[in-house]
């Protein structure tokens, strides 16, 4: 297992707590089978790849799809989360790998190759704050010219313009679960949106959600200013048009 040094700056003292989205056990469990097919990961499994990375970072690594997946393929990886309720699920998938509670402030100096943060973690950042810490933790746990990737929605595409609607999945051993999504505030560059999950039990839970979307020129001076030089920018091969994919390299 990777030995984790300590941060005097604690996750707690800059980023809000995690949506109950994660952090709740009963939306933890069912998380994987809502989402469906994990395509996206495809694009970071040939970017390790095209970087010869053997020792991985995953930030806000959740469930830890992503990080067992690299881990599967023989490399060493670090999945950091301050969901616990999503570790818990992350932890019993996979054993080889070093999961954290907390964010990219506690990791340390590691030495990885390469970092990740798919999906929407880039975006959960809604401060410039909590995204430079982030941006200056993952930074501390590179190797000199290691990797940072990571995507984001491109704002000009409007995204949550269609977020909203009503889906029912059947989660084994759970039964079947409603999921109604609903935007609640659009006030650029935040977007706020709640997710309300009603189980065969009749319980529901809700989850409250808050994303930033962040443009080209912004996430490259964010970059430039934490200690970063912009590789490339490229395109999601799952969702085509509508998403950065972003390479930085630790300067």
């Amino acid at each position: 297992m990777v030995s984790l040094s300590e941060s005097s700056l604690r996750f707690q003292d800059v980023f809000d707590a995690p949506d109950p989205l994660y952090a709740h056990s009963r939306l933890a469990a069912i998380y994987d089978v809502v989402e469906g097919e994990r395509d996206d990961l495809g694009t970071y499994l040939d970017i390790v790849d095209e970087f010869g990375a053997e020792f991985v970072l995953d930030v806000g690594c959740g469930t830890g799809s992503l990080a067992v997946l690299l881990a599967e393929s023989g490399r060493t990886v670090v999945g950091v989360d301050p969901a616990e309720a999503s570790l818990a699920v992350a932890r019993a998938k996979h054993s080889g790998v070093t999961w954290v509670h907390g964010d990219a402030t506690v990791v340390g100096a590691l030495g990885v190759d390469l970092a990740t943060m798919t999906a929407n973690v880039a975006q959960v950042f809604r401060t410039d704050a909590a995204w430079e810490a982030t941006l200056a933790g993952i930074r501390a746990a590179l190797r000199p010219g290691g990797h940072l990737v990571f995507e984001t929605r491109r704002p000009e595409c409007r995204a949550w313009e269609q977020w909203d609607g009503v889906t029912t999945v059947d989660v084994p051993g759970i039964g079947r679960v409603e999921h109604r999504r609903e935007v609640t505030e659009v006030r650029l560059p935040l977007v706020s949106f709640r997710e309300t999950f009603r189980f065969a039990d009749g319980a529901v839970v809700a989850s409250e959600s808050t994303l930033r979307f962040r443009d080209r020129d912004e996430i490259e001076a964010s970059l430039v200013a934490t200690g970063y030089d912009l590789v490339d920018v490229r395109d999601a091969a799952d969702r085509p048009g509508r998403e950065f994919v972003v390479i930085a390299q630790r300067r």
